[in-house]
């Protein structure tokens, strides 16, 4: 069972960097496979092209994470974490707004290819 001690510590009103430094110290600390700020390329004609995408977390090799601390998750929050799924192969992500007094109200799971 993941813990995220961190939460509890600061709650919301911090940055996101300091959000995803915590939680990347607390799963590296837990044996979990983390990669902060991992380049998602975009891949046209054959060719791998750095158009500037990062993804915030890249989770076991197979789960993104894209992390906020805004006052209320957007559809284009939905939408940018749907293109990294589409650029990284990936089928499901996890959207976290760190700007909640509950955290759970602030994760979001994306699935891609989900029909409505």
């Amino acid at each position: 069972m993941l813990r995220w001690r961190f939460i509890a510590h600061w709650g919301p009103g911090l940055l996101e960097s300091a959000y995803e430094a915590c939680l990347v110290h607390e799963l590296a600390q837990q044996g979990v496979k983390v990669e902060r700020q991992k380049a998602m390329p975009v891949k046209y004609a054959g060719v791998n092209l750095d158009c500037g995408y990062r993804l915030d977390l890249l989770v076991e090799e197979c789960v993104p994470v894209e992390l906020k601390a805004v006052d209320r998750i957007e559809r284009i929050h939905e939408v940018q974490l749907l293109s990294y799924l589409r650029l990284s192969g990936c089928e499901v992500g996890l959207l976290i707004n760190f700007n909640e007094r509950v955290l759970k109200d602030g994760i979001r799971r994306v699935v891609n290819h989900f029909k409505e």
